[in-house]
């Protein structure tokens, strides 16, 4: 694949005719709340590819408080390289992962975490300075890169620790994780100690709003843009305050926004312009910073509830076969790599809000069966709605409810919700039916399920395949009360890991996306 750009003898960068096509926001007389950012059309005009990127570096695009880096403060890191080619960018890199997304603890927890992490070859370690002793003898001063993985490998041994000893260090903590939820809460919590103690995220500062340092806050990929925001608040403790001290790197693009402006209005469907604006914005830092080039990748990552973006990748899978994606649409069929990507949550919040209502009625309350009321979109929910659409008086199955009744309503005085997936395999409902204190049935084949690393999804809700569909009353009828009252009251235990907190507090769905994240760079190694 060519570079998307090209420079002539003056500096002038022209722009491919794909990029003719990037909008951006011409004017904003005043700072948008989170209440209204997705509430409003933008004027928009065709700007220069340079000036798109790079005329806000290092400078906020939506905080007040963040503060340009001189040229200075960054002279001691490695020079990025002059024009890297694709090739250089997605250069041979190939993290050993434990076997299945539920090993992510065991992969770092083996006696011997060579065993489990890849060095890049050629890696840029970050540069080191010397210093002189009482005799004039030198000594060498680690680089931050050394400094960094000495520290995950000091998280590594403490979890390792936790897990031996079976042991909690609460040191006055409001929550502490426990119980059959979770794989290994041992694990779990100290690694959630570790992430609290050590973690730095840099969002790079290239790019201006709305496809850039922006995302809707409301509606289905409300958790896009929630993200973006936490990260571009300021308020995060998780932000690094200079690129030399991240564990991981943040590319604050929105794919929601990038389909809302370039692809209006829509003539077709091809995701090459989508696909270009990423590529082209991760040319941008390669070139300016050593940081995707040392690691091909590996410790960068996106986040986007969208269905289109998880084709962000395709492409051009080399440059993107390390990189981490956190995607609503985890869909294993469709190129999902558990190892290596994450689940984000959807989640429906309503306008001006920031959590759908939480229903903990007693189980003598919950006398409906089973409930599902939703669109006819997808393969999935045709085959719900032909075998079970106003069929049952237990399995309560609508297209669109009747006037007088409330959705909520009759989460909250149900047993069981089935969260079917629509044109894709994320739906809100699986949130939504935990809030509700409703135990989610999941009906979506090749889904990886949100923060399934930790969480044990079996304990608290129910699977039904697709092909099983049919069967969905003799299915859940054959579930014992004990079992059930088991799962509902596991059900409120993990709420608290589902709701979306501004600022994020411990243990929300924030964190829980982070320690994701988190999780997987403590799954890598960038120094032999």
């Amino acid at each position: 694949m060519a570079i998307s750009f090209m420079t002539c003898k003056t500096g002038m960068i022209f722009m491919t005719p794909v990029l003719l096509l990037l909008f951006f926001l011409s004017s904003i007389t005043q700072q948008h709340h989170v209440s209204n950012l997705y509430s409003s059309s933008f004027p928009l005009h065709q700007i220069h590819l340079k000036q798109y990127f790079l005329s806000n570096s290092f400078s906020s695009t939506s905080s007040s408080n963040k503060q340009p880096l001189k040229t200075s403060q960054i002279s001691q890191s490695p020079s990025p390289s002059p024009s890297p080619s694709p090739s250089a960018i997605s250069s041979s890199y190939s993290a050993e992962s434990p076997t299945s997304t539920h090993d992510f603890f065991d992969g770092f927890l083996s006696n011997s975490i060579n065993s489990t992490t890849t060095t890049p070859n050629n890696i840029t370690t970050g540069a080191t300075t010397a210093a002189t002793d009482d005799n004039n003898n030198f000594i060498k001063m680690k680089s931050s890169l050394e400094k960094i993985e000495e520290g995950l490998a000091k998280a590594r041994e403490a979890i390792r620790q936790a897990v031996r000893s079976r042991n909690y260090s609460s040191d006055g903590q409001d929550f502490i994780p426990r119980g059959i939820v979770y794989r290994n809460p041992y694990a779990f919590h100290q690694s959630h100690i570790e992430m609290e103690k050590r973690f730095k995220v840099w969002a790079y500062r290239e790019g201006q709003q709305p496809l850039v340092h922006d995302g809707p806050v409301n509606n289905i990929y409300s958790t896009e843009g929630q993200f973006i925001d936490e990260m571009e608040s300021g308020k995060s403790p998780f932000i690094a305050q200079h690129p030399d001290q991240a564990h991981v790197f943040f590319l604050p693009f929105s794919v929601a926004n990038v389909v809302r402006f370039i692809y209006k209005p829509i003539t077709n469907f091809s995701r090459d312009r989508l696909q270009q604006f990423v590529e082209d914005y991760i040319t941008v830092v390669a070139n300016r910073y050593p940081y995707w080039n040392r690691s091909s990748g590996a410790d960068h990552f996106m986040v986007s509830c969208h269905d289109w973006s998880p084709q962000v990748s395709n492409a051009h899978p080399e440059l993107f076969k390390n990189f981490i994606r956190v995607l609503c649409n985890a869909n294993t069929s469709e190129g999902f790599r558990p190892k290596i990507d994450v689940t984000l949550p959807e989640i429906n919040l309503p306008f001006g809000l920031l959590q759908q209502p939480t229903i903990n009625h007693r189980p003598s309350k919950r006398t409906i069966l089973a409930f599902f009321s939703g669109g006819a979109h997808g393969y999935v929910r045709n085959v719900l709605l032909n075998q079970w659409k106003g069929k049952d008086d237990e399995v309560l199955v609508y297209q669109y409810l009747p006037k007088g009744l409330n959705y909520y309503d009759l989460m909250g005085r149900s047993k069981f919700c089935l969260c079917a997936s629509g044109w894709e395999v994320a739906s809100p409902r699986v949130v939504e039916s935990i809030h509700a204190g409703c135990v989610p049935v999941i009906i979506s084949d090749n889904y990886v399920l949100p923060f399934s690393d930790v969480l044990d999804w079996s304990k608290f809700s129910v699977y039904i395949p697709v092909k099983d569909i049919p069967k969905i009353k003799d299915i859940l009828k054959a579930i014992p009360m004990r079992r059930y009252l088991q799962m509902q009251n596991r059900v409120k235990l993990v709420q608290r890991h589902f709701v979306v907190n501004r600022p994020a507090k411990r243990f929300d769905v924030i964190h829980m996306v982070l320690h994701s994240v988190w999780l997987r760079r403590l799954n890598i190694g960038l120094l032999s």
